[in-house]
């Protein structure tokens, strides 16, 4: 199979958004990074199904991530509620909902910049479905995004119903 073939083989991989803000979903101010983590997505050969909005607090978050993922396999991406604040129980929702963590992307997501200390952020799975923590801001919800999107599609293969082998990186140095 050339190479061309082989690309154009490649399984196209779904995903959804989440955006979690009491203001955003009260209509007191605008979500920026909603739009700016789809544009992020396509332009890595995701296909958007959804781009939804919910209040911050756990028992919100939780039931709205179990409807994005009943019969879906791909990504669910949440944005906010990953801070410091009372409200922000987006981590504490996931862990309700996921089945195993997968904390070596939420690792790699904390370390592209100094604030990633503050993190709260998980990443796990659920039935078929990848759910990953981002920081609420535009900047660090693409900067976090961007750690890891390269890895996503091979883990969503891994979670398929016939996993693909592990793709060949090379990593020494040129």
């Amino acid at each position: 199979m050339s190479a061309s073939s082989a690309n154009s083989a490649r399984l196209v991989h779904f995903a959804k958004i989440l955006i979690v803000s009491d203001s955003v979903s009260q209509g007191a101010s605008i979500d920026k990074s909603g739009p700016a983590i789809k544009e992020l997505l396509e332009s890595n050969g995701f296909e958007i199904t959804t781009l939804q909005v919910t209040c911050d607090g756990r028992q919100e978050v939780a039931a709205k991530l179990i409807e994005l993922c009943e019969g879906f396999h791909g990504l669910v991406v949440t944005s906010g509620g990953t801070g410091m604040a009372p409200r922000d129980q987006t981590p504490e929702a996931t862990l309700d909902v996921i089945d195993k963590q997968a904390p070596g992307l939420a690792e790699a997501m904390r370390q592209v910049n100094p604030l990633g200390r503050l993190s709260r952020a998980v990443c796990g799975i659920h039935n078929k479905c990848l759910i990953v923590n981002l920081p609420g801001s535009t900047n660090g919800s693409l900067e976090t995004l961007g750690a890891i999107i390269d890895i996503i599609p091979h883990a969503l293969d891994l979670m398929g119903d016939s996993p693909a082998p592990h793709p060949l990186i090379n990593y020494s140095a040129t």
